[in-house]
């Protein structure tokens, strides 16, 4: 079946039930039939918000998850294609032939594109010819995002490319190595890391605290100082053990407009110990909505997708919250059972209390 020989609107109803899967391999029909998908699906592109190149899937209906390995899974890929050398086809991409599979088949595919199959040595060019080929049928407004680790050290320079790096500092030996590693990155997107038995401290400049969403579970808040020099939208901290200073100190310097001018969410768990709320949330001086009206929902979309599948934070509804004195900007401060949650609205005071009118 040529589907040029159909009517324009013919064809678009085709491509609109196509699964993306589909419309990846179709476009490498032709330059023209490439051309004809991207003006024909253009209202579905711009609900793609994000590619993302990595080896874990995930449920994001915004995002289309591109299967590309990192160090730790190559030999894996690579004796899987020694042992299905028939399930392999070749598609030329940007100019560069490649081999492919389909991925897997289920009731729930988690890839949107075919699996390239390539050895270590090519890894870096065989990602460059994805991405340009991706950034040419998507467009330069779509988040493009590599999901790899410290250990991969593949973290090639492209454009409109971030980078979401996960590794475990507690087996770092070389405190220098790693931050000329962050130095030497792009745009970091997500950290995500596991601290453990380590006081090896970062410069307060380190590139770490400046991604724009960071994870972590760590024993002592000072190692890392996130809760301190964090600069980015989205911290997800877990600590065994934080002191209420600590808490109190974090609310206050973003209240007086000193630090976290771009956080958007926060969430802070204790595993070990539980804040005390009054003493907190009267040390930081807060300020309570009517009682008698329901308070506004804090939610947001979050930067990055994790494991749970959760599009959106999770949500904040408290009578409790703090006024930042620079721009008189309001943040929901809620402490329940052993966490923190502080989500900043992009309204003033006045504009936040009319939410309940």
């Amino acid at each position: 079946m040529k589907l040029s020989k159909f009517p324009r609107l013919v064809q678009k109803e085709i491509l609109d039930n196509m699964e993306m899967l589909d419309i990846f391999l179709v476009s490498f029909l032709s330059k023209n039939m490439k051309k004809m998908i991207k003006l024909s699906q253009i209202s579905r592109f711009k609900t793609i918000n994000r590619v993302v190149y990595g080896y874990y899937p995930f449920q994001d209906n915004r995002a289309v998850v591109i299967p590309f390995p990192m160090a730790e899974h190559l030999e894996e890929f690579i004796k899987r294609r020694k042992e299905a050398k028939n399930e392999y086809f070749q598609l030329n991409v940007s100019g560069n032939e490649m081999d492919f599979r389909l991925p897997d088949k289920g009731k729930y595919r988690l890839y949107d594109f075919p699996e390239a199959s390539f050895d270590k040595s090519d890894q870096e060019s065989v990602l460059k010819s994805i991405h340009y080929y991706l950034l040419d049928f998507f467009g330069d407004s779509v988040d493009y995002q590599l999901s790899t680790n410290y250990y991969a050290h593949l973290i090639p320079k492209l454009p409109h490319l971030s980078v979401c790096v996960t590794f475990n500092l507690s087996v770092l030996h070389d405190m220098k190595s790693f931050e000329d590693f962050l130095s030497s990155t792009p745009v970091l997107k997500r950290i995500q890391m596991h601290v453990c038995g380590t006081k090896k401290r970062l410069s307060p400049e380190s590139k770490l605290y400046q991604a724009e969403y960071i994870r972590t579970i760590q024993h002592d808040p000072h190692f890392p100082a996130v809760l301190r020099h964090f600069q980015g939208r989205q911290a997800f901290l877990s600590f065994a053990k934080c002191e209420d200073l600590e808490l109190i100190e974090f609310v206050k310097r973003w209240k007086s407009g000193e630090a976290f001018q771009k956080l958007e969410y926060m969430k802070i768990k204790m595993t070990d110990n539980k804040p005390p709320r009054y003493e907190v949330l009267n040390a930081v001086g807060v300020k309570y909505t009517d009682k008698t009206k329901q308070p506004p929902t804090h939610t947001l979309a979050k930067v990055f997708i994790t494991g749970d599948c959760k599009p959106y934070t999770d949500p904040i509804i408290s009578h409790s919250y703090v006024v930042r004195e620079s721009d008189n900007r309001v943040a929901s401060v809620s402490i329940h059972r052993n966490e923190l949650n502080f989500g900043v609205w992009n309204k003033t005071e006045d504009e936040f209390l009319k939410l309940m009118d």
